[in-house]
């Protein structure tokens, strides 16, 4: 881990000052409009266009790059994010907020894409894992400091918009000035949905579901904060509670994953995320209860993504798991755009306890689901008690398809790949 940190310190620095300014936008963003008196359902709107330009900029920031170079995107879109974050107090009207968040989204995925590229180029196969361990805790850190960068200002005022501008620019410096090396970049082709589809429906529909819950988090968590009528020093409690969550079960659950059924770990947490939205939901009214359900949430849906990407693979061949990330990840974001806009939804119609009840009851359907799926397929797991396949890597859905595909080489290049003790073998579709 010290020897990663050693080599990449630059870009760790950049990435947590980058996750700082988009964990304090991201939050900021639910209360502001709240005093900007914008509805339930337009604040929904507006999460949801960060994950559709999010979306958009990873599907089109790889051929930016190609065409014009690392250096270039990473700079040109790292201004239109600065820019974006000033312009946010200045036009104060719903639908404008939905075109920078649309830009914001797409330019906040192209810096993302470059960044990783540079990690991963900076990689090696003994120390893949690594790195993206550090990147994984680097990325929960930044969000986590930025929420209590919410309570140094007046959310209604200026401050707050220029501080991530601020932070947004500085990320930019160690980075550029420290990368000698510009990476190669190739993107391997996406296997289809369908295909992916009949390799692990489990891994699809998962993947769907956490997208939705996952853009819940992050972009409505405050949304529901204020509307429940918590004070900002509140709001920035809860948040850090959902991230301090995933970062702390995030470990053991990724230890666990590698020597036991993956299925009976993802139906637990699916449970245990179901409970958490009962929680939230009794407990609205008791700040202490929606903090235990925000950490429970946040330590349950975190950890699901990657595990989901390791059960996927575990159906795949070696070959091809590369190329199931494009479509694993464009899943998952499908389900981000939809899930802040359903959300908003709930709230409208339950009130804050809507929040709760969405993700929720995704939660609970996922439970139904994956324990249906577990009576249609044997299980691709070997049951010797010295199963130990080193099949999991730690990545979160703020994460594009260069991380995605990094974990992917870390599977297949730790993966057990003896014929007589091979998850794969003797599965049926």
């Amino acid at each position: 881990m010290f020897d990663v940190l050693k080599n990449a310190w630059a870009l760790f620095l950049g990435m947590l000052l980058l996750m700082v300014g988009n964990g304090l936008q991201g939050s900021l963003i639910g209360i502001r409009g709240n005093i900007e008196e914008f509805s339930t359902g337009e604040l929904s709107i507006i999460t949801s266009a960060y994950f559709a330009g999010f979306l958009i900029g990873s599907k089109l920031a790889p051929e930016m790059i190609r065409r014009v170079g690392h250096v270039r995107v990473f700079a040109a879109l790292g201004s239109f994010i600065s820019a974006v974050l000033i312009l946010y107090p200045t036009v104060t009207d719903p639908w404008a907020w939905v075109f920078f968040r649309v830009i914001f989204g797409f330019s906040f995925s192209g810096v993302y894409v470059t960044a990783e590229s540079w990690l991963n180029n900076a990689s090696t196969n003994e120390n893949r894992g690594k790195a993206l361990s550090l990147y994984m805790i680097t990325q929960m850190s930044g969000i986590i400091i930025a929420q209590g960068l919410l309570n140094v200002a007046d959310p209604g005022g200026f401050i707050l918009f220029v501080i991530p501008s601020v932070l947004v620019s500085l990320s930019f410096a160690p980075i550029l000035l420290t990368a000698t090396q510009t990476p190669t970049f190739d993107t391997t082709k996406a296997m289809s949905l369908l295909q992916l589809y009949r390799s692990s429906p489990t891994g699809i529909v998962g993947m769907f579901i956490m997208g939705g819950i996952f853009s819940a988090q992050f972009g409505m968590a405050s949304v529901y904060g204020t509307v429940a009528g918590f004070s900002v020093a509140e709001i920035s409690l809860f948040i850090s509670a959902i991230f301090m969550g995933g970062l702390f079960f995030q470990f053991p659950v990724g230890w666990v994953s590698d020597r036991m059924d993956r299925r009976v770990l993802i139906l637990s947490g699916a449970i245990l995320g179901a409970l958490a939205g009962i929680i939230g939901f009794v407990g609205s009214g008791v700040f202490e209860a929606v903090l235990v359900a925000g950490f429970l949430m946040g330590g349950v849906s975190n950890p699901l993504y990657a595990l989901l990407i390791a059960y996927t693979n575990d159906f795949l061949a070696v070959e091809d798991m590369a190329s199931a990330s494009g479509g694993l990840m464009f899943v998952n974001g499908v389900g981000a755009i939809l899930g802040p806009v359903i959300t908003g939804y709930a709230m409208g119609l339950l009130g804050p306890g809507g929040f709760w009840v969405f993700m929720g009851l995704l939660m609970a359907i996922f439970a139904v689901y994956i324990g249906w799926r577990m009576t249609q397929r044997p299980s691709p797991y070997v049951q010797e008690d010295d199963y130990d396949a080193v099949a999991y890597a730690p990545v979160l859905a703020t994460s594009t398809a260069v991380a995605i595909e990094a974990a992917q080489e870390f599977y297949a290049e730790n993966v057990d790949t003896d014929e007589s003790n091979d998850p794969k073998t003797d599965v049926t579709p």
